[in-house]
């Protein structure tokens, strides 16, 4: 018998999770990106209302193109995070607690929050 670790392929692991599965793998992560999104956000907030210097400094933050990719990630996690957490409510009342229910309610979160993060990357550029 081999007592060495297992190297366990995360990606081919991951791909192998049923989907209501990655979805709230998904949801966790968002909110941990969401937590540090706020820093940034408070920091920008604090540049803009530093006075007309600073607001011109926030503005050229978020007018340069890591800066928009930047609010765009914010943006776009806090829409999966919120469509997500709307459904999760859902769950809460028994709408769709099912199995079928579930991988169908997931699959609506993804594409509705694939949908928001291209509107607010239009919005955006």
């Amino acid at each position: 018998m081999n007592d060495r670790p297992v190297n366990l392929p995360l990606l081919r692991l991951f791909a192998a999770m049923p989907v209501t599965a990655m979805a709230s793998i998904l949801h966790r992560l968002t909110g941990v990106v969401l937590f540090f999104a706020a820093f940034y956000l408070c920091y920008l907030l604090d540049l803009a209302l530093d006075g007309e210097q600073g607001f011109q400094q926030a503005a050229a933050i978020v007018a340069a193109p890591l800066g928009k990719f930047g609010l765009w990630l914010v943006l776009a996690a806090l829409g999966y995070h919120l469509i997500a957490g709307f459904k999760h409510l859902l769950l809460d009342f028994h709408v769709g607690d099912s199995a079928a229910g579930g991988r169908v309610g997931t699959w609506l979160a993804l594409l509705s929050s694939a949908l928001a993060a291209i509107l607010a990357g239009l919005w955006l550029w």
